[in-house]
């Protein structure tokens, strides 16, 4: 049989429910990253069939940028601080 690794007080009721928040804020996460870097760096003409190097090269900023600030947030909120000034 395999070991109940929930956290004390929670039930696998709760630990699916807190999986699928989890999984929702994922996909949410997701899909503002992909928008926004679009958004931001692919021409909207569509000139060619693929990302060119500046487009590449942006996005590729855009996304680190993105993850960067997220951890910083999650950092933040995790050790209830505020943001530096």
């Amino acid at each position: 049989m395999a070991a109940n690794n929930l956290p004390a007080g929670i039930d696998k009721e709760q630990a699916f429910g807190m999986a699928a928040t989890e999984m929702e804020y994922r996909v949410e996460l997701f899909n503002r990253l992909a928008q926004t870097c679009f958004n931001k760096c692919v021409d909207k003409r569509y000139k060619e069939n693929e990302l060119n190097m500046g487009e590449n090269t942006c996005i590729d900023r855009c996304v680190s940028k993105y993850w960067q600030v997220n951890a910083m947030i999650g950092q933040m909120l995790s050790a209830g601080g505020r943001p530096p000034m």
